[in-house]
């Protein structure tokens, strides 16, 4: 039973940052995009696994810099200059984490013919591109107010239109 409670453990881990980290949601969407688009790409597997790595690289230097914060803001209620190295390294290390994020996609996705396939595929497809920007959309409102606000917002919503309604 302990096996298992440390899964729910480490779950309530990361629904936490994506809740209360924006940076999160934007490493997580972009995550999710890179790896739907992949498919227009003529990946090996070794490429795949290269482009999980870092995905998983990224998003545990957001879940350890939120650590670090959390920790600094725990252990100091006013300015510490030891507190801002620590809080300036730990997003240091997400920054370096996502700048060499960029040099694996250039790597992996430099592939003129599959850029000509994604356009020629979105041109013969107009749905897709209203997916496309109904998801884009959607991500946008998922990375700026994220799940609680998204929540909080759909809550007023219904009970301003059942005061209305009702």
């Amino acid at each position: 039973m302990r096996f298992l409670k440390s899964f729910q453990y480490a779950f309530r881990g990361i629904v936490y940052c994506i809740n209360n980290e924006r940076n999160m949601r934007v490493h997580t969407v972009a995550a999710l995009y890179v790896f739907a688009f992949s498919f227009f790409f003529h990946l090996s597997k070794t490429d795949y696994a290269v482009l999980f790595l870092t995905f998983a690289a990224v998003i545990m230097g957001e879940m350890f810099n939120t650590v670090a914060e959390r920790l600094c803001d725990l252990v100091a209620a006013s300015f510490n200059p030891v507190v801002r190295i620590i809080k300036n390294a730990a997003s240091g290390g997400v920054l370096v984490g996502a700048a060499f994020s960029v040099c694996v996609a250039v790597s992996l996705f430099r592939q003129p013919e599959a850029f000509a396939r994604m356009a020629l595929f979105f041109g013969s497809h107009p749905v897709g591109i209203a997916a496309f920007a109904a998801v884009s959309a959607a991500a946008v409102v998922y990375i700026v107010l994220g799940p609680p606000g998204i929540r909080d917002r759909l809550k007023r919503f219904q009970l301003e239109r059942k005061k209305r309604h009702g």
